[in-house]
């Protein structure tokens, strides 16, 4: 597991009169289970990227402890894949060699990579584009192509920078279903950055919203909408339950009143 312990960060920001530092996190205790599916929302503002970041090894937090199977997080590591909401695929490689490239620097020998691209190729439907070049596939295609490559060098945790913030309504639809089945076939431990509050509800097996300034957990809920999509119930009867619309309404007047109170 990937365990928080009192977590805080600040980043200096310059004054007129000197400098100072801006408290952007304090107090974050969360616990990352594996084969869990953890969604974080919150307000503009609220540390949820930095958040990530911590926990990818980008930044390193001013108090607190991050830890993996109790070992201290220090910086990334391959234990921990990154996929972020522009996709950073290389446009000069194929399909397939984009998700081969972390195999590749891992030092890996060509038969290993094509051996573990095309399998991770098939498991998010993109076997028959491999030898299309990047720049002919669409948009949540590419998304499912750096999905592949996080999960090619076999990492224990994914961390989703909003990798569907920039597709449309449908192929977001379509991509969340696609991230689900990943997720259950995988077995992988996933934490995702989201602005939409219906996403994470379908997503999540634990939900966590962040309050702002500086950023804190306000609550963590634990949810079944993800399984049961995974175990067999359409999206739309789970998105139109009284139930998901319920908690979707509640959470949103939660985010209203706390923009609110901020301004």
């Amino acid at each position: 597991m990937i365990r928080l312990e009192s977590i805080g960060i600040r980043f200096p920001e310059k004054i007129q009169s000197g400098n100072r530092s801006v408290e952007v996190l304090s107090g974050i205790n969360l616990v990352l289970q594996d084969a869990s599916f953890t969604a974080i929302i919150g307000e503009s503002g609220c540390g949820k990227t930095t958040l990530l970041n911590l926990i990818a090894g980008f930044e390193k937090p001013t108090s607190g402890q991050l830890s993996i199977d109790g070992k201290p997080i220090l910086g990334p590591g391959a234990d921990r894949g990154v996929v972020f909401q522009d996709d950073a695929l290389l446009p000069w490689q194929s399909v397939k060699e984009n998700v081969a490239f972390g195999l590749q620097l891992a030092g890996k020998s060509k038969t290993e990579r094509d051996v573990k691209s095309l399998e991770y190729l098939r498991l998010t439907g993109l076997e028959a584009f491999a030898d299309y070049p990047i720049w002919k596939i669409s948009g949540g295609m590419r998304q499912r192509v750096g999905l592949a490559r996080a999960l090619a060098v076999d990492p224990r945790f994914l961390l989703l920078d909003e990798p569907l913030g920039a597709l449309d309504a449908l192929t977001r639809a379509r991509m969340q279903e696609h991230l689900l089945q990943v997720w259950k076939v995988s077995g992988k431990g996933m934490l995702m950055i989201t602005h939409s509050v219906e996403e994470a509800l379908f997503l999540a097996t634990d939900l966590v919203l962040l309050r702002a300034r500086p950023g804190r957990i306000e609550s963590i809920r634990k949810l079944e909408f993800g399984r049961r999509f995974t175990d067999g119930e359409s999206a739309r009867s789970i998105k139109s339950s009284r139930e998901f619309v319920d908690l979707r309404e509640q959470i949103l007047q939660e985010l209203f009143t706390s923009e609110e109170v901020l301004t």
